[in-house]
């Protein structure tokens, strides 16, 4: 797991062949792009675009994911994700469905928050458990993209 700004992306994009194409493309991003699928590569890295109200601390589940990386990225607003190792997952409440690309796990009492604001992001890699979307100190609106990156 990565936590940074955009100013200091450029640090990251050696990490992945395909983390160059992300990043450039959260640098152009304005708010003004629809909601939705933007494919940057195709199905190898695509931006979510997404806007929705934060969510209290006890409707959180944490997820991770097999083929994707995940870089969130908080354009407006404010969040809480969750962070935990995969290996501390307990209790599974969605197996891994492959057309989800997700499995979910209930919430677990040791976990690091990540606060975000507008310009930090994420990098959360298959290893990583998160819990997105949740409240930092009261509910917001948050506009959000989430760049898929296929894993290599």
């Amino acid at each position: 797991m990565i936590l940074d700004t955009l100013d200091n992306a450029a640090r990251y994009e050696t990490l992945n062949s395909r983390f160059a194409k992300t990043f450039a493309w959260l640098r152009k991003f304005d708010g003004t792009q629809e909601l939705g699928r933007h494919d940057i590569d195709g199905d190898h890295c695509f931006a979510l675009v997404q806007t929705y109200e934060t969510k209290p601390m006890e409707k959180a589940k944490f997820e991770a994911h097999r083929k994707y990386i995940d870089v969130q990225f908080i354009y407006c607003g404010r969040e809480t994700i969750l962070w935990a190792p995969l290996t501390a997952m307990k209790e599974e409440t969605l197996a891994y469905d492959e057309a989800k690309e997700a499995a979910l796990w209930k919430l677990i009492p040791d976990v690091t928050p990540l606060h975000m604001s507008g310009g930090h992001f994420a990098i959360l890699y298959p290893q990583d458990a998160h819990a997105p979307c949740i409240e930092w100190e009261k509910p917001e609106q948050v506009l959000k993209v989430v760049i898929k990156v296929a894993v290599e």
